[in-house]
């Protein structure tokens, strides 16, 4: 049998094309178990607040009505979404009967989990259903997988919902932030000078002010708080650490020898620092933004367990301890099940980000041979 000599394979691994960064990187987070397994619980979690209002509500996800394909679910996502039709035959959410009663042609596709996250599903809603109890009777149930809340609201369809908020919380409120702290970051590492030092300057500013005092002062002048200002205020107040890695690697990067390359063929500056800088400094700084999207979401779990979260009827987790803590020894499904939730998701996203960092950094890296 004929065998390659060792000095052939030697050559032959030397001049075969190496994989790219991104794809070794992928390789290196593959092979941490617990960074792939939260990693497949986010998804799954993102998936869940995608499909929330197709698996548990009260509102069709499809029917036909006096002739018309409605999808009134959507209106879960958006209250405009909601065909008007459905306010001025005066449903008032209540779509089960109500169909039938004035449309016996009608039909509806309703959720996998009959219960509402805005209101208390009542006896002969739905068939076979009782009503929602309330206060201590609510707990777990065939009916109330999680228990309900103290005005009956179902604690299963509001953590499902509340997986919006959660979900885009951390991502939106970290894109802001990715984005004011990337731009201030490259600005001040690559043009350095009184750029640099006025940048640095508003960095310190904003690192000595609280961000939990900062968030309180900032909600405290809106009259309403939604989701939306959630977003952008947290966004607002979590950039500085990204900011603080974005010049450093910027600083170093603009002295190698590519970026030399780029300005003598004519590159300006905007497109070395973003097409040529950015691209080589942008693994290290996708560590500190999932750990932000953590932090974001515990940041929206405090507010609203707090009171100065998104103003109700938002479905919140935060929201939902809050309302256990009053009577933890009677209610306490009100706080396992929605600090389980918070626990993991924190969790899945700093294990995610422990693996990006030991996967993109050459000096974490530890491979297994």
């Amino acid at each position: 049998m004929l065998t390659t000599p060792p000095e052939v394979e030697i050559a032959l691994a030397e001049s075969a094309p190496s994989a790219g960064f991104w794809r070794e990187s992928w390789r290196r987070f593959c092979r941490r178990r617990l960074a792939l397994v939260a990693l497949a619980f986010v998804v799954a979690l993102m998936a869940i607040a995608a499909a929330a209002p197709f698996i548990a509500g009260t509102k069709p996800i499809i029917c036909k009505y006096k002739g018309h394909i409605y999808f009134p679910a959507l209106g879960y996502y958006n209250r405009a979404w909601e065909n008007p039709i459905f306010a001025k035959d005066r449903f008032r959410g209540r779509y089960a009967g109500t169909l039938a009663e004035k449309d016996p042609d009608s039909w509806a596709i309703f959720p996998l989990v009959y219960q509402d996250p805005y209101r208390r599903v009542r006896a002969g809603e739905w068939p076979d259903q009782p009503e929602n109890p309330f206060g201590k009777e609510g707990v777990p149930s065939r009916y109330n997988w999680f228990g309900t809340n103290p005005q009956g609201f179902d604690v299963f369809a509001s953590m499902v919902h509340g997986a919006q908020t959660a979900v885009s919380v951390g991502f939106v409120s970290m894109g802001i932030a990715a984005a004011i702290g990337i731009t201030l970051g490259a600005l001040a590492g690559y043009f350095g000078g009184w750029i640099d030092v006025l940048i640095s300057r508003v960095i310190e500013v904003v690192m000595c002010i609280p961000s939990l005092v900062l968030i309180l002062a900032l909600v405290a002048m809106l009259d309403k708080v939604s989701n939306v200002h959630l977003m952008v205020i947290v966004g607002c107040t979590g950039w500085t650490g990204i900011a603080r890695l974005t010049r450093a690697e910027f600083m170093k990067l603009k002295q190698l020898e590519f970026v030399s390359a780029a300005r003598a063929m004519g590159a300006g500056a905007s497109r070395v620092m973003f097409i040529h800088i950015l691209r080589n400094a942008l693994a290290p700084v996708l560590v500190p933004i999932t750990f932000g999207i953590a932090d974001a979401i515990l940041i929206e779990s405090g507010l609203s367990f707090l009171g100065f979260g998104a103003s109700p009827p938002n479905p919140s987790w935060g929201t939902l301890l809050s309302a256990g803590r009053r009577s933890i020894e009677e209610t306490w499904w009100l706080i396992v099940f929605p600090g389980a939730a918070i626990f993991l998701t924190v969790l899945a996203y700093n294990l995610i980000g422990e693996g990006l960092q030991e996967a993109t950094d050459p000096r974490l890296r530890q491979d297994a041979h």
